[in-house]
């Protein structure tokens, strides 16, 4: 039988479970998870200055806030992880659903279309190489 408090127990066991690899995650973001994920499926795998790279040139709207969120990345693993920049790629990119503001249109003979405005939460994990 295991020592102390069943919180302290699980407190310890998920420390040792934790993912210590920097990340950045942006909520509600103002773009749907399927369009980010078109963007994120390009920089999966590469390496941090090939990605910036790619973000740079790519023409979606998500691009631009996925570069910013990469470069906070970035400089989360040089400050709190003391990483070198020049040895990180992007370990994992994923967006998930958020919530979906709902507006509604006015159609022809007094109808009403619903509109749907999705969000979604993005995040990417680094690490090294």
């Amino acid at each position: 039988m295991a020592k102390g408090h069943r919180s302290q127990i699980k407190r310890e066991r998920n420390e040792n479970q934790r993912d210590n690899r920097p990340s950045a995650k942006l909520s509600y973001a103002r773009v749907s998870a399927r369009k980010a994920g078109f963007v994120l499926d390009a920089i999966r795998g590469k390496d941090v200055q090939t990605a910036l790279g790619i973000l740079a040139y790519n023409p979606r709207y998500a691009s631009t806030l996925i570069e910013k969120l990469l470069k906070s990345a970035i400089a989360n693993a040089e400050n709190n992880n003391g990483m070198n920049p020049e040895n990180l790629y992007v370990a994992a990119c994923y967006a998930n659903k958020g919530p979906t503001m709902k507006r509604i249109r006015p159609r022809a003979q007094g109808r009403a279309y619903r509109i749907e405005k999705r969000m979604s939460h993005i995040t990417i994990v680094l690490d090294e190489r």
